[in-house]
């Protein structure tokens, strides 16, 4: 039985970007989290979407550039969502036999789900994802109860519904232009004299509708890509070597007496760097850069920082601030501050006022205080990049 999916997108026929299915949710659109379902559940063959007139191409386009590959076709829906499941239903594979029908505004319906809907569908015709009600449903009138439910007895509708292309086609061909009064395909087969089978729904299949849906659905999302913040620490010494150049936060010091190290020892920003990594759980400076390799010899660790700023926009992180303590005995920082600060956050993507730049002798204590050498001392905050 040759299974389609259909994803009624086109809403009220607002532009793209407006429609709340086309609303970003954690860095994608929402009927994008949506079809991902389709994509995710191997017995679904290839889905069709039904967009606002005149957006086809546009989503297309979306649905490859987020590496979507089930979709057969974009094409325009209608007015009512049962008129753009219908136009759907007309552009899905000539062999598909069996039509899963999933809200564009229902991200988190779980693979099991769509199997479980899938094989009740197969064996009875027809079938929906619903939860029980478990509050007590009243009927009204205004503000007047006129009547008090079984709530035993009822189910709330979801998605995903699956059912057979020939009865959904068929309900459509008799109840011709009155399709589209009925808000679910489960309630135009039923109106078609067919039985629909209930399958358990899930509760975190919510339909994001409303503006508390919203941010349940961004504190979901938030969730599941692990905390919002993260904070590292970076440590970094270099000892004093005769003949070679002074470079501290990408900045030059003219007749200062250089770091010794396999790069360019610039310890500001191989402290930047250590604490970027802790806090994105990537290592440390050693395990990407090692000193060992060649290609780093004399490297420029501002290209270094460069690496790892991209490092972590892959792991979904953006620089929220870091705060620098240099440890040094000699050179004075004071009159190279202000360049240090704006070229560490021209290297981090940041402002300049997200930068902090401090230093201290150490009262003549310790090896930084018999001027053997220069240490940092970095503390970073991540934020989770949307």
């Amino acid at each position: 039985m040759s299974v389609v999916g259909i994803l009624p997108a086109a809403g009220s026929g607002r532009r793209f970007g407006a429609a709340k299915q086309f609303r970003d949710l954690g860095g994608l659109p929402l009927s994008v989290h949506a079809a991902l379902g389709f994509e995710r559940v191997p017995a679904i063959e290839s889905y069709v979407v039904a967009v606002p007139p005149g957006e086809e191409e546009r989503v297309a386009a979306l649905l490859r550039a987020h590496g979507l590959r089930k979709a057969h076709r974009v094409v325009a829906g209608g007015a009512e969502r049962a008129d753009s499941v219908r136009l759907a239903l007309d552009a899905a594979p000539a062999d598909a036999t069996l039509a899963v029908i999933h809200d564009a505004a229902r991200p988190f319906a779980s693979p099991a789900l769509f199997e479980r809907v899938i094989e009740a569908a197969r064996a009875h015709g027809a079938a929906i994802a619903a939860v029980r009600c478990v509050d007590t449903v009243k009927e009204g009138e205004g503000d007047r109860i006129v009547r008090t439910h079984d709530r035993s007895r009822l189910w709330l509708a979801q998605t995903p519904q699956a059912f057979r292309v020939d009865w959904l086609r068929e309900a459509y061909g008799t109840l011709g232009v009155q399709a589209g009064r009925f808000t679910d395909e489960a309630a135009l087969l039923e109106a078609a004299g067919r039985e629909v089978r209930l399958v358990e729904g899930e509760k975190e299949n919510f339909k994001v509708t409303e503006r508390e849906d919203w941010e349940r659905a961004e504190a979901k999302v938030q969730a599941a890509s692990g905390p919002a913040f993260a904070v590292g620490q970076g440590i970094d010494v270099h000892a004093f070597e005769p003949g070679r150049r002074l470079v501290l936060g990408g900045i030059e010091f003219p007749g200062e007496v250089g770091l010794a190290g396999h790069s360019d020892a610039d310890v500001v920003l191989h402290a930047v760097m250590d604490a970027l990594l802790g806090a994105a759980g990537l290592g440390d400076i050693g395990q990407h850069f090692p000193d060992t390799a060649e290609e780093f010899r004399g490297a420029d660790s501002g290209r270094l920082l460069q690496v790892v700023v991209e490092k972590l926009r892959k792991a979904g992180w953006a620089v929220g601030n870091v705060d620098l303590t240099v440890l040094a005995q000699k050179p004075r920082l004071g009159p190279r501050r202000e360049a240090m600060r704006e070229n560490v956050a021209r290297l981090l993507e940041i402002p300049a006022a997200r930068v902090n730049v401090k230093a201290s002798t150490t009262e003549r204590l310790g090896f930084v205080g018999r001027a053997e050498g220069i240490a940092c001392q970095a503390v970073a905050l991540l934020i989770r990049a949307r």
